[in-house]
């Protein structure tokens, strides 16, 4: 009894602690003031998708397109999406594998471009800051959100790669925060691991 309170108050203390340098470093103002930032251009872009949907049924055309476009065609096509900004659901494209005569293997090839396509998207967003105009903005008003980014730039990379938002924004992110790329190799290759566990799901209704 004593020693699961001990592993409880430990469990807690570390929690707080946690919250404390989180607190002090920055982090929730950070978080928030990035939700802040991104909330205009995430109303505006499901606006623009609703809108559009108005007139062309969206996720029927994307299922057309996996139906006529050849395999390589389609690999092909989600690798691009996976690379710039990741706007399409990469699901479309799991279903469309779980349809396939070996469904597993093409799973395979779809987790190793998504993760390859979020690695490219580091080094454009590193190409990105080569620009004259953008690297001066970043220097001089950007400075201090640059520095909070390098701190948390893994969980950035942890939540693209795992939930349901374009890892290649994350990743194009780290890029251009110059975060190490090897530390964007490890944390997302979770991506491998969330278009596995996807997979999973949608074969088994399938």
């Amino acid at each position: 009894m004593k020693l699961s309170r001990l592993r409880s108050n430990s469990t807690k203390s570390r929690i707080q602690l946690l919250h404390q340098y989180y607190s002090y470093t920055g982090f929730y103002e950070f978080v928030l003031l990035a939700l802040k930032n991104a909330f205009p251009y995430i109303v505006g872009f499901i606006a623009a998708i609703v809108t559009l949907n108005q007139f062309v049924d969206i996720n029927l055309t994307l299922e057309r397109v996996t139906q006529l476009l050849p395999v390589y065609g389609v690999l092909g096509f989600f690798f691009v999406s996976e690379t710039i900004l990741g706007l399409v659901p990469p699901e479309i494209f799991i279903a469309w594998s779980g349809n396939m005569p070996r469904p597993w293997q093409y799973l395979s090839i779809l987790a190793l471009l998504s993760y390859s396509g979020g690695l490219m998207a580091y080094w454009l967003g590193k190409c990105i800051t080569t620009m004259p105009t953008v690297h001066n903005y970043l220097e001089v008003k950007m400075a201090k959100q640059l520095r909070n980014s390098k701190k948390w730039g893994g969980i950035l990379i942890v939540i693209g790669a795992i939930l349901p938002l374009p890892f290649a924004v994350s990743c194009m992110t780290a890029g251009i925060i110059n975060y190490p790329f090897k530390s964007v190799m490890y944390y997302g290759s979770l991506r491998i691991f969330r278009i596995f566990a996807y997979g999973f799901v949608i074969f088994s209704m399938l």
